[in-house]
């Protein structure tokens, strides 16, 4: 929660400026003192801005009264750059995952989930199929077995919660 002042300081507006958002309904009003949602008023007042550029909203003063802010077009014109660069980007992205060469952190973790259970199910199978394959193993080499198959089924079964500390690993080896 913020106050009036940290609200304009974020939306790089004056006191003023946020006091007549306020008035005119384009900023969410306050919940109590110091009780403005910063993120709700940035959405609100993106909102605005790019009502203004489509003209769909007027302006909350008369561009004749000098109340305005002058810098409205330039700010205008930053946050439609800010926005079509950022839509550039996740459009990139979205291209580099239909072409396969980037990979979603959400797919792995699904792939995981898929990968794991098999694998488990797998290793549960193989004493018993080494022994009726094998009859000439000792009991002591079957447990062998079994404690080395336990083994990787544990670093299996962590290799999932270890992934967002193998991915900061990568990303730092990539620098």
């Amino acid at each position: 929660m913020a106050t009036q002042i940290e609200v304009a300081k974020h939306l790089d507006l004056s006191d003023r400026q946020v006091r007549n958002l306020l008035a005119d309904g384009v900023l969410p009003g306050s919940k109590g003192k110091g009780g403005f949602d910063v993120d709700a008023c940035r959405l609100a007042y993106i909102r605005y801005l790019r009502g203004l550029g489509n003209a769909q909203v007027k302006p909350e003063t008369d561009p004749d009264s000098g109340d305005i802010d002058p810098l409205i077009e330039y700010r205008l014109t930053q946050e439609r750059l800010r926005l079509t660069a950022a839509q550039s980007e996740a459009q990139e992205l979205k291209n580099e995952v239909t072409k396969k060469r980037l990979i979603p952190a959400d797919f792995i973790t699904f792939a995981f989930a898929k990968f794991i259970p098999a694998a488990g199910s797998i290793f549960d199978t193989v004493v018993m199929t080494l022994r009726r394959r094998h009859p000439d193993l000792t009991p002591g080499q079957l447990d062998s077995i079994s404690r080395e198959l336990t083994k990787a089924r544990n670093t299996i079964a962590q290799a999932a919660d270890r992934l967002p500390e193998w991915h900061d690993e990568f990303i730092d080896s990539a620098d």
